[in-house]
Parts: structure tokens; C-alpha cells; sequence
């Protein structure tokens, strides 16, 4: 993977590091990586206003591939870039880049899949949904 820059990906977003954040190294530990890049997807996944998601699904995660490529240290905040690398027919796929202090800490892409709540199998995504991801595409 190349590393992009934070200026690279159409979403942008921010979150605070907490102490409680921390390991006994003293660095942000890996499983926190998680949750920015969850913060970054809900950025694209949701808008009350609009939704994303068809009338009666809901999305899943399939598949996520982590990379850690630098630590995070305590204190201060991390910036999360999102942009969309694929769209399929029930599915996309999400590239996102961790940024601390504008230096790429760590890069993921994330399949998600649209699934239908009461059946529980995957749905094809709406019109519109596939227009608005496709707005999103990236080559960061």
C-alpha cells in the first residue's frame, strides 16, 4: 500500500485520544484503532436526513483489513480519512487512512455489506446509495 496524505480522502473527521486509550507501553492500544476507523464509516453510513441504508436493512461489516504502520501516543487527537474504494451490488468497500499530527499511523479497507434485517441476507444497495458512494470513490 502507498501512504496517502489525510488531503487524499473526500471524508475527514476527527476524534480525541483518552487516557484510557492507553497501554502498559504507553502508547494508544491496537484495538482502539477500531473505533476511529468507526468513527470515520459513520460518517458515510450515517445521515438520519438521508439514509444510506435501503428501508429495512442495515449495514455489516464482512471483512477488515488493518494495517498498523506507526503508533498513536496520548495525548491529543487523531484524524481519520474515508473514502470509497469499490462499489458492488450489495456491497462496498472502504479505504481509510489514521492520521496523527498529519503522519499516517495506521490504513484499513473495510467491506461492507448492505443485509436485509429480516431475512438477514445481503440486499442490492439502492439507486441512490450506489450514486452517493460512487461520489465518494477515491484512489487515495
Amino acid at each position: 500500500m502507498n501512504h496517502p496524505s489525510l488531503s487524499d480522502y473526500p471524508k475527514r473527521t476527527t476524534d480525541k485520544l483518552r487516557y484510557a486509550d492507553t497501554d502498559r507501553q504507553g502508547h494508544v492500544n491496537n484495538a482502539v484503532f477500531a473505533t476511529f476507523l468507526e468513527t470515520g464509516r459513520v460518517e458515510i453510513l450515517h445521515d438520519e436526513e438521508t439514509p444510506l441504508a435501503a428501508t429495512g436493512c442495515a449495514f455489516v461489516i464482512a471483512r477488515l483489513e488493518l494495517d498498523f504502520i506507526n503508533e498513536i501516543t496520548w495525548p491529543g487527537e487523531v484524524e481519520i480519512g474515508t473514502a470509497v474504494a469499490k462499489v458492488g451490488t450489495s456491497s462496498f468497500t472502504l479505504d481509510q487512512g489514521v492520521f496523527q499530527a498529519d503522519k499516517l499511523v495506521a490504513r484499513a479497507k473495510t467491506v461492507i455489506v448492505q443485509m436485509d434485517e429480516t431475512s438477514r441476507k445481503s440486499s442490492p444497495l439502492t439507486d441512490d446509495a450506489v450514486k452517493r458512494l460512487n461520489d465518494l470513490l477515491s484512489s487515495a
